[in-house]
């Protein structure tokens, strides 16, 4: 490790070169864009508007399929090939390796999206009447911090388990209750109905797309992020302990 480089930047260098020479998130990028691709050029040739209102609809649920694919290995990795022991035995923090691995698994996240940067140039150079730009910037901005916390539970599912596939799964549940929990808000007691959009995902991604930055969606985005991070803090630290 570089004495001169803070800990957890080596550690995300690491997650990151770790994802480049992986064949799953290549995979899992090309399937993607494939998905993303469709959803969007259906709207641009089908119903012949230029717009990125399909395509981050869906995008909450296609996080919740490929971002758990791109953190299944983070933990379960070290710990099914025994590395685990060596990195928490290794004088850095438990801050510095959760850290590390989340900012490694959150760019190769977030690398998800630059290719769709290509929908926003054909909606500019197509578009009949000039792009409101608030939805696009507020679209993406949901983007991240959906990212963000779809990554941070697929850390900490990635963390209790050390099968990859077991781990794959309980971040997809987790994500996938997250982002859909609210279609059965129709059908509930009004009560319920409020818990229901105030754990929604899905909820606050939308709200946020549309380009209203509202305080209460940015809290429950950062508020899930740290919740799980945190959680996977106390796993490596009872590895540490034991």
């Amino acid at each position: 490790m570089n004495k001169n480089q803070k800990p957890w930047k080596t550690i995300m260098k690491r997650e990151l070169t770790a994802y480049f020479t992986s064949p799953v998130a290549y995979i899992a990028g090309a399937l993607f864009l494939v998905f993303s691709g469709l959803l969007f050029f259906s709207t641009f040739f089908l119903a012949n508007r230029a717009e990125l209102r399909s395509f981050f609809e869906y995008l909450p649920i296609l996080f919740s399929f490929f971002i758990p694919a791109l953190t299944m290995r983070v933990f379960s990795e070290e710990q099914k090939s025994g590395t685990m022991e060596t990195l928490v035995t290794l004088p850095v923090t438990v801050r510095d390796i959760v850290v590390g691995k989340f900012l490694g698994a959150f760019v190769s996240s977030i690398l998800l999206l630059v290719p769709t940067l290509f929908y926003v140039l054909t909606c500019v150079i197509f578009s009949e009447s000039e792009v409101d730009a608030g939805p696009m910037f507020g679209g993406y901005m949901g983007a991240v911090l959906l990212a963000s916390s779809f990554t941070a539970i697929g850390i900490y599912a990635s963390s209790i388990t050390k099968n990859q596939i077991v781990a794959y799964f309980i971040s997809f549940t987790v994500c996938i209750v997250l982002t859909g929990v609210s279609i059965f808000g129709p059908f509930l007691p009004g009560v319920v109905v409020s818990f229901i959009s105030f754990i929604s995902a899905n909820s606050h991604f939308t709200s946020i797309s549309r380009g209203i930055i509202d305080s209460r969606d940015l809290i429950y985005f950062v508020s899930l992020t740290a919740g799980f991070i945190a959680l996977t803090a106390n796993q490596v630290h009872n590895a540490r302990r034991r």
